[in-house]
Order: C-alpha cells, then structure tokens, then sequence
C-alpha cells in the first residue's frame, strides 16, 4: 500500500514540473532549466551515497532503529519540510496572479511565451488535449524514443550493485557511486546548454547514448578493475538523454497547454513501461 501511495503521488510531479517550466521558458530555453531540474535527481546519485554510507556507518542500532529505518526517518523528514515550503514557493503559469512579480514583469513573461509559441495556442484552445495528443504520430515516436531510453538506463537502478562488483566493502562501494554521477550532472549540464543553443536534440540524444553504450561493453568484457570503475563514468553520461527527450517533447508540441500537458504525461507513463520491464 506505501509503494501505491508513493507512485500515486509521485505520477504527476515530473510532467507536472515539465509543464510548468515549459509555460514560462521559451523552446530554446527549455532543455537547460529541464536539465536543472533533472540534476535534482542526479545529484541525488551524488549525495546519496554519502549520505546511506555515514548513516549506515553511524547510526545502526540507535534508539534500537535499524541504520536502514533511520536513512527512512531522515530523508523522508527533510522532504516533507520541503513539501510544504514549496506550496509557498512554487510559481503558477505567467497569466495567474504572483505577488513575486510587478505588473510589467508579468507582462513580459506573457509576451515572450505568445512570441515564441506565436498563434498555436489560440488555434488548439477549443479542442480536446487527450485527443489532439493521442493522435499526434509525433508523441507516439518520442514515447517510444523514451522507453528505449529508460530502458537503456535501468543501470540506474542497481548502479551500487555494479559498483559492488568491485570487491569493495559496503561503505566504500557507495562512496565510490559518487563521483560518476558527479561528472554525469556537469556533463549532462554542458550538453543540454548546447542542445538549447544549437536547437538541436536528436544528435546530442544520440552522443550521450553512445557514451553509455561504450561504458555497458565495457563492464561486460573486462574484469580489470579500474576499467570496470572507469565505465561507470561513461555509463552515467547517459542519464541526461531522458531529459532532453522530454525537452523535445515540449518543443514538438507547439499548441495548446493541455495538448503539451497530455503529451508530457503520455510520455513520462509509456516510458515507464521501459522501466517496468528493465527490472
């Protein structure tokens, strides 16, 4: 029933966010505040580790807690104190009241969304989201585009276990998880401010993809163990191509809102089967 509750929560806030950003960015600003966004998750590669490695080193046994239930108590504390800060934080589309901006800001952010959107939006205002977008061929491919890619990154998933593979102890093993996925943040940032400057995607998708592919032959053929570490950090490279599929997304559908916002759900769900069936 938790994990229910915790997916049932959790269903919208990616496409919700994608949403949100994409109502106050232009197209050719979009891919690196997605990519801000989605270093949330991968420093969460970053810290993470360190964190579950001086929990696990420090607090077992505490107050008669397992090490494993106090990582639960304080990572699920501090994101509930964040949870209501953001209902205070979180900004609504640029055309709904926000007392953060003056009258002429909000002008503004209005104008450059109906400049680069140019008249899309008015056209696709009276007709369905859920069909304009389910008979969209486009929306299709890229949710197809996006389960290979989760596919291709369910590494993600047991990214400890195949540093585990080193013969390290279990502390030391989850220290080691943390610079891949710090140089797979910095990377990821680079390529996704250059796919916005060159309004390019698919090539900076494929770039990435293939730096994971040579990290993946890599741990498969040898057991030499600094070429099986240093494969991880190609295999992390990887995980900004999720991200700038869904920039993609946002960028192909031009139209209405509610368009865009089913586009961004249908994708983020249909790929998800590709992780589904990953594990």
């Amino acid at each position: 029933m938790s994990r229910f509750l915790l997916g049932f929560s959790e269903a919208v806030y990616s496409p919700g966010t994608l949403l949100l950003l994409s109502r106050w960015y232009k197209r050719d600003e979009l891919g690196l505040r997605m990519a801000f966004f989605n270093c949330g998750s991968a420093a969460s590669q970053v810290l993470g580790p360190l964190f579950a490695s001086g929990v696990f080193s420090v607090m077992d046994g505490k107050l008669g807690q397992a090490a494993w239930r106090w990582l639960f108590f304080i990572e699920g504390g501090l994101t509930c104190v964040i949870a209501v800060a953001s209902f205070y934080v979180t900004p609504d589309f640029p055309t709904s009241p926000a007392s953060w901006l003056t009258a002429d800001e909000q002008i503004l952010a209005q104008k450059r969304m109906v400049e680069d959107l140019g008249s899309a939006e008015q056209k696709s205002a009276q007709r369905s989201g859920l069909v304009e977008a389910l008979t969209d061929w486009t929306v299709w491919w890229l949710a197809m585009a996006g389960c290979s890619l989760l596919v291709a990154m369910s590494f993600t998933f047991y990214f400890p276990t195949i540093a585990a593979t080193l013969g390290y102890s279990p502390p030391v093993t989850l220290l080691l998880c943390a610079p891949p996925w710090f140089i797979g943040v910095v990377i990821g940032l680079l390529v996704m401010r250059h796919s916005d400057a060159t309004r390019d995607r698919f090539w900076h998708i494929t770039g990435l993809a293939a730096t994971g592919i040579v990290g993946l032959l890599i741990a498969i053929s040898t057991m030499n163990i600094p070429m099986r570490y240093l494969s991880l950090f190609f295999m992390t490279q990887s995980h900004a191509t999720y991200v700038i599929i869904l920039a993609w997304v946002s960028n192909s559908i031009p139209d209405s809102s509610s368009k865009r916002a089913v586009a961004l759900a249908f994708v983020n769900v249909f790929s998800t089967l590709g992780a589904i069936g990953a594990s």
